[in-house]
Order: C-alpha cells, then structure tokens, then sequence
C-alpha cells in the first residue's frame, strides 16, 4: 500500500511554484539572540554610558539592563564588549589588506 493513497495529486506545476515559494523566503526574525550579539547591538550606547562624559560603571550598566530582564553582571558586559571590539577590529583588518 502506498502512504500516498488519499493524498493531492502533486503536479510538475505545483512543484515549480512551491520552489518559487520557498527559494522567496527571507531569513525568519530570532527572538532570542546571544549574549555577545546582544553586546555587539547595544556597544555605542554602552560605550557612551561607561565614557569620562557620562561616567557610570559597567556594574551600574547592568542593573539597568536587569530591570528589563537582561541578566548580564558588569564583568560579563565589559568582557563581552571587549570580544565584540577585538572581533571589529580584525574584520577591519581583513579589509584594508592590500591585494
């Protein structure tokens, strides 16, 4: 017996377009993102608030973000940035190298 038996006869035309359908798609929005990707998102407004300027600390940071549910310590922000920074820099290398 086949599994197939009560299903829709599928027709070279219908596969075209389900091809058309799925090659369309764009890239589905995450929810959740990573810590880092988190960081890399929000990096200038860190960067603005931990300035001489602005002068709060990175711990200080943190609770801000806590009210919203970011569960990130200090440490961890300033880890994460430094990551995010380094991983700039070296794409920018990557770049400017002569051919």
């Amino acid at each position: 017996m086949s599994e197939h038996q009560n299903s829709e006869v599928i027709t070279k035309e219908k596969i075209d377009k389900a091809i058309n359908l799925l090659k369309d798609q764009k890239p589905k929005e995450r929810e959740d993102i990573s810590d880092r990707e988190a960081i890399r998102k929000m990096r200038r407004y860190i960067e603005k608030l931990t300035s001489d300027k602005y002068g709060y600390t990175y711990d200080e940071v943190s609770e801000m973000l806590k009210g919203l549910g970011i569960n990130l310590s200090g440490g961890r922000i300033k880890y994460l940035l430094g990551e995010v920074k380094k991983s700039s820099r070296r794409q920018k290398k990557t770049y400017s190298l002569p051919n």
